[in-house]
């Protein structure tokens, strides 16, 4: 499986899910400008000793990596998707892809899209959305167990 963080801002929650995607077998896929050096110690501090164990790659634009996978299939996430998250049909080789902290995806994107842009369902109040962090895990895990990893 691959993860996308597309514009990711906070150093802390791309740590944590690059420690995820290693947890996982996932390959992490970072888009565009980072609100943070890859260098940062509070990066590392989040990914803790699993950095170095990571398969990540970066990428100028979302255009960049549609290009260099130009088979795949690629899963929007957002809160403004119609479909919910279990109601795809997951494979080994899908894309997730999740918007920065503060703006999510492009609504263009979504529009664009909708027919692959998926969402978690929320209830309640609503303050903002589920952390990012949170919002890859439960998309990663739902996907894995659709095809079988554990």
């Amino acid at each position: 499986m691959h993860v996308v963080l597309v514009e990711p801002e906070i150093p802390q929650n791309t740590g944590n899910i690059g420690r995820l995607c290693v947890l996982t077998e996932c390959q992490l896929h970072l888009v565009g400008k980072l609100g943070f050096s890859i260098s940062n110690s509070y990066l590392r501090r989040a990914g803790l000793d699993y950095w170095e164990l990571l398969d990540v790659k970066q990428h100028v634009s979302i255009v960049e990596l549609w290009e260099q996978a130009p088979q795949a299939r690629f899963h929007y996430v957002s809160t403004k998707a119609v479909q919910l998250y279990t109601e795809v049909n997951y494979n080994q080789e899908d894309y997730l892809v999740f918007g920065s902290e503060t703006k999510g995806l492009p609504e263009k994107l979504i529009n664009e899209q909708q027919k692959f842009a998926i969402k978690i369902p929320m209830w309640g109040r609503k303050p903002r959305s589920h952390n990012l962090g949170n919002s890859v895990a439960i998309v990663i895990y739902e996907a894995l167990r659709q095809i079988k990893k554990f």
